[in-house]
């Protein structure tokens, strides 16, 4: 009896196979065939082929990744989510296997035999009732016909691999945080020398010039106009100091807090060796590589499973409930086979009236994927502006580097000129301060360009999905 009972069970359970769930089919997107790559330096490597650690040249912005990976708090709490979804996940996979408890009871019981029948005996006569019970007992269990639980389960799954991906691109996106922060920083640390030397230079030009106007060499507008130079370096100093030690702050939070040892030494921003080199790929490669795109992925599985379970819903649902197990008055006999006792039985659950609801159900399932379908095409269409934005600021910013370069060199040698004029009376004061301004505002965008660039090619690491 009980090898046929499981013989039935194990074909029933062969039978819950259907899946009214769609199957999954990419949607499509407009992508183009190929990036610019004019920019590919050779030998380069994809994106997701190397590791942060690889990529970075700098110790000192490598040290500080380290730190904010394992200290910051907003990923501390992506990691944590990341288990609730997984432990929800096991949660319901639990659900496509019998739940089975074992028990066992002792009773000892005592009646007067005068309350079942005055006429059993004396008064005082009573009748003791023992009984000893074991078994094993499987809770209601639904026979999955339909694919309900499993696809609730691969709904679940789905999820889990989602934020997975969203914890992924969380690493990604902090990577970036950090280090174009850091470089912001290092500009600005580059920014406050270049303006603290240019100072010094301006109080020494001051100085001169009033000593020349005591002794009646210059005109006060001269020396009005040394003034207004040192003035004028003096507040780009402070706005740098300023904008630079916020920049520290927020690094700071980034981290996760003060690192508590010495940072490593780092490098200039000038290094050419801050940043590995990068193939931009090909578009197709991306719905491979970025864990956006993949989350968005795993969300639209999840709702073609969803419609699955809801479609299920219109199918009756069948469950099994079963136990096997001992019961006698006496514990020395408790497991001989005449004590035997077991059970098995069957529940078939069809609604036939619900006003809609089923209707409504896999109504809005199929409306969460067509949001979901939109979601993962812009998601898509974002991922490729992003990588080709940064394709082209790559080469622009390279252009307007060299230009930039040029162009210091050429305000140096006006700012040479201009004084050597003005101190063979051939030109004005004036002259000098407006080529002096000149200087020190070009030398201060080529840093800043220098710092776009490099914060462009960590955009474009992260867009190609770099690894993380």
């Amino acid at each position: 009896m009980k090898r046929r009972a499981l013989l039935s069970l194990a074909a029933l359970g062969a039978l819950a196979a259907c899946n009214l769930a769609p199957p999954y089919s990419e949607p499509p997107s407009a992508v183009p065939e190929r990036f610019d790559s004019q920019g590919d330096a050779p030998g380069a490597r994809a994106a997701t082929e190397i590791e942060w650690h690889e990529f970075f040249g700098d110790p000192q912005l490598k040290f500080l990744i380290g730190q904010a990976l394992a200290h910051n708090r907003d990923l501390v709490a992506s990691v944590a989510r990341v288990e609730q979804v997984r432990a929800l996940y096991r949660i319901q996979g639990a659900e496509r296997l019998p739940q089975l408890s074992v028990g066992a009871s002792a009773t000892r019981s005592k009646t007067p035999l005068a309350t079942l029948d005055p006429g059993l005996g004396p008064a005082d006569a009573s009748f003791t009732f023992n009984q000893y019970n074991v078994q094993a007992a499987v809770s209601s269990f639904e026979l999955d016909f339909w694919g309900r639980v499993a696809n609730l389960t691969e709904a679940a799954r789905r999820r889990f691999l989602a934020t997975v991906e969203a914890e992924r691109a969380l690493r990604l996106s902090l990577i970036a945080n950090v280090a174009a922060t850091y470089y912001a920083i290092l500009a600005g640390r580059e920014g406050v020398e270049l303006a603290e030397h240019t100072l010094t230079a301006r109080r020494y030009a001051l100085e001169i010039a009033q000593l020349r106007l005591d002794a009646g060499v210059i005109p006060v507008a001269d020396f009005e106009q040394a003034a207004i130079l040192v003035s004028q370096a003096e507040a780009q100093l402070a706005e740098l100091r300023r904008s630079t030690e916020q920049l520290n702050n927020r690094l700071m939070v980034l981290v996760g807090g003060p690192t508590g040892t010495p940072l490593p030494p780092g490098r200039s921003i000038a290094d050419a060796g801050q940043l590995g080199t990068i193939a931009a790929g090909l578009p197709s490669d991306l719905l491979r590589r970025r864990p956006d795109i993949l989350q968005a992925e795993q969300q639209l599985r999840a709702a073609d499973a969803d419609i699955g379970a809801a479609r299920a819903a219109y199918f009756p649902r069948i469950a099994l409930t079963g136990a096997f197990g001992y019961v006698s008055p006496e514990v020395g006999s408790l497991l001989n086979s005449s004590n035997q006792l077991w059970s098995l039985s069957g529940s078939l659950v069809q609604p036939i009236f619900d006003a809609g609801r089923r209707d409504a159900q896999v109504s809005q399932t199929q409306a969460r994927r067509e949001e979901l379908v939109a979601l993962y095409q812009r998601t898509v269409q974002t991922a490729f502006t992003e990588v080709s934005d940064a394709l082209i600021a790559r080469r622009r910013l390279q252009e307007q580097i060299a230009a930039q370069e040029q162009t210091v060199e050429a305000q140096q040698r006006l700012s040479e000129t201009a004084e050597l004029r003005y101190q063979n009376g051939i030109a004005i004061y004036l002259e000098v301060v407006d080529a002096k301004r000149n200087e020190f505002s070009a030398e201060q965008q080529l840093i800043q360009l220098r710092a776009a660039a490099l914060q462009n090619g960590v955009s474009l690491y992260v867009a190609l999905g770099g690894g993380a």
